[in-house]
């Protein structure tokens, strides 16, 4: 038993990795699609994203989610909200990258667990610990000194971390596993998407049946580039710890900073060096408070659970007996997350994307810096939302 959880936390290790991996390079392939331009490749995105995830429900036979949302208005409506937020998400980081600003979009997503603190502040009254409050601080400075290092507000850094914090408390709200979610939000997108390229396309502008067979290749591939990590992020999730994931999570934007600096050129003067390092700190800050909370929460929960154990067998009351019917239905949750493989387990780890977790006492902003020691909520982000 032992040998195969530890080849199942490798396999789990080694998904992460491909994911966030995946995740932190996409800045490579964009440039890729030109001479597309970033609306053109953002409408291919969204129809050949629900072609992919399509195929992908209907190998595992997965459709009664979609009845059931059809039925639910008010679930649909905060479907619509999620395709929308995660539209502008995606068309300004494509726009980003391929107009020379991969520094600026890799910094969105370093701020994002900040600003989903500030969220769970504001909307979901949330109490925040004393290093939660000095990393918002600190956030918030070095927001001051990267407008002036950037001689303006870094506004697609903005935009990318508040499209995808509102994305993240939306689907919280909606509550779809990661690849029903991707297939709702896509399918909303598609007409409006296969609209704009049918329009594009009457007035000569679209690229996809002019520039050759490898260009049409490469565009219709940004349904698999989409959903690929998601598979291997799922498969991670019901191998690994959360707090591995929420630490995985960080290789995304440093990538993505990397390839700005050191492969695109992009120019990185003192002040940007200074807003950086100012998030940096931030995170750092927010990270080890999560760590220490979520150590705490284990010493205080670990006692209580092994005295349920020992209640549990005899069940000889009714706590006891609840406790026992949980721990089965524990089990069974599990066993049914490694059956159904990475598809379910999205929904298992889609907190640590999210971020937002609406409990009280600080639990979203421990999801949201990428070390929850909190139940996981939902994605959120998803990590759909990724770039």
């Amino acid at each position: 038993m032992a040998g195969t959880s530890k080849s199942e936390g490798r396999t789990g290790l080694l998904n992460g990795l491909a994911a966030y991996g995946m995740w932190g390079l996409v800045p490579l392939f964009w440039p890729l699609l030109k001479p597309a331009g970033a609306t053109e490749i953002l409408a291919h995105r969204m129809v050949w994203s629900l072609a992919f995830v399509a195929v992908a429900l209907l190998v595992v036979r997965r459709w009664a989610w979609a009845g059931e949302l059809l039925r639910q208005p008010r679930r649909l409506g905060l479907v619509v909200i999620a395709a929308a937020v995660i539209t502008v998400n995606w068309g300004v980081y494509i726009w980003a990258v391929n107009s020379g600003h991969v520094v600026e979009a890799s910094l969105g997503y370093f701020i994002n667990p900040l600003v989903t603190i500030a969220m769970g502040v504001l909307i979901l009254k949330e109490r925040l610990r004393p290093a939660q409050w000095a990393a918002v601080g600190i956030g918030f400075t070095a927001v001051l000194v990267l407008t002036i290092g950037f001689g303006r507000p870094p506004w697609i850094s903005l935009t990318l971390a508040f499209s995808f914090a509102i994305y993240g408390l939306v689907k919280k709200k909606v509550n779809l596993g990661g690849v029903e979610s991707l297939a709702a939000e896509t399918a909303i997108q598609f007409l409006p998407a296969l609209g704009y390229l049918l329009w594009l396309s009457a007035h000569g502008g679209l690229t996809f049946a002019t520039e050759g067979v490898g260009h049409a290749a490469l565009l219709a591939s940004t349904g698999l580039v989409t959903a690929l990590p998601l598979v291997c992020f799922g498969a991670a999730a019901i191998r690994v710890p959360l707090s591995t994931l929420g630490l995985l999570q960080y290789l995304a934007p440093v990538f993505q900073f990397l390839l700005g600096v050191l492969y695109f050129g992009e120019a990185m003067p003192p002040e940007r060096w200074a807003g950086f390092a100012l998030v940096w700190l931030a995170l750092v800050l927010l990270t080890g408070d999560a760590l220490r909370t979520s150590r705490r929460a284990a010493r205080t929960l670990g006692p209580a659970i092994t005295e349920g154990r020992a209640a549990a067998p005899g069940a000889t009351d009714p706590a006891g007996a609840a406790g026992a019917a949980g721990a089965i239905g524990a089990a069974g949750a599990i066993g049914a997350a490694g059956a159904t493989g990475a598809i379910d387990g999205v929904r298992e780890a889609e907190s640590v994307a999210s971020g937002v977790s609406g409990t009280p006492g600080g639990t979203a902003v421990a999801a949201a810096s990428g070390v929850p020691g909190a139940p996981a909520p939902e994605a959120a982000v998803s990590p759909l939302a990724k770039p």
